[in-house]
């Protein structure tokens, strides 16, 4: 027998995860903030309280959805030289301890100084297209941008064609609207932006 397979540990043998890898990494919910922000990764992963979120990667429909939004607000904020907007993957620090990456985020140019090589310290607006975790879009994330005092959140729903911005009053958000197709849904925030709820869906 090659004396090379007669030596496989457990953690080397075939058809099975490389356990030993794993051990190199500090266990959930022991993580830092240092150790998140060095970690070398294509996947998209969010931090919380010392744990490590893995999120799906995004559908085609998902990408198209949020390209067009891109375009949008791209176009908005460089005619007047408004702010900065970018799309995932960026991090973005609600409150030390807690990382997330939403799909699209936009600061103000006054509020440049809070944009960092490594992650922004909270936005001005955020969007987030809904994906198969509609729970996390809606609920938590909601309570968690309110938190962190981001002024805007837009929820955009393929599944429900639907694009709800909430707005932030007393430390809570508060629906400032919810658009539906043949509609345009609009900032408060960010007066003159507008967005085709239609044709945020429609798919090339």
């Amino acid at each position: 027998m090659n004396q090379r397979l007669s030596n496989m540990t457990r953690s080397e043998s075939p058809d099975e995860p490389t356990w030993d890898i794993a051990t190199l990494f500090p266990n959930q919910g022991s993580w830092s903030e240092e150790e998140y922000l060095a970690l070398g990764t294509n996947h998209l992963v969010e931090f919380s309280q010392g744990y490590l979120e893995i999120l799906e990667m995004p559908t085609i429909s998902h990408q198209e959805t949020l390209a067009y939004l891109y375009g949008v607000l791209l176009a908005w904020a460089t005619q007047g030289k408004l702010g900065k907007v970018l799309f995932a993957p960026v991090k973005v620090r609600l409150w030390p301890g807690t990382f997330r990456e939403p799909d699209l985020v936009f600061m103000r140019t006054e509020n440049r100084s809070r944009i960092g090589e490594q992650f922004w310290e909270g936005a001005d607006l955020v969007m987030e297209v809904v994906s198969d975790n509609r729970q996390m879009d809606y609920e938590t994330k909601r309570a968690e941008y309110a938190k962190a005092g981001i002024p805007e959140y837009w929820i955009v729903d393929p599944l429900e064609k639907k694009i709800t911005v909430l707005r932030l009053d007393g430390g809570q958000f508060v629906v400032h609207g919810e658009f539906r197709e043949s509609e345009q849904a609009t900032s408060l925030l960010l007066p003159g932006l507008t967005v085709d709820v239609e044709r945020a869906f429609v798919q090339s």
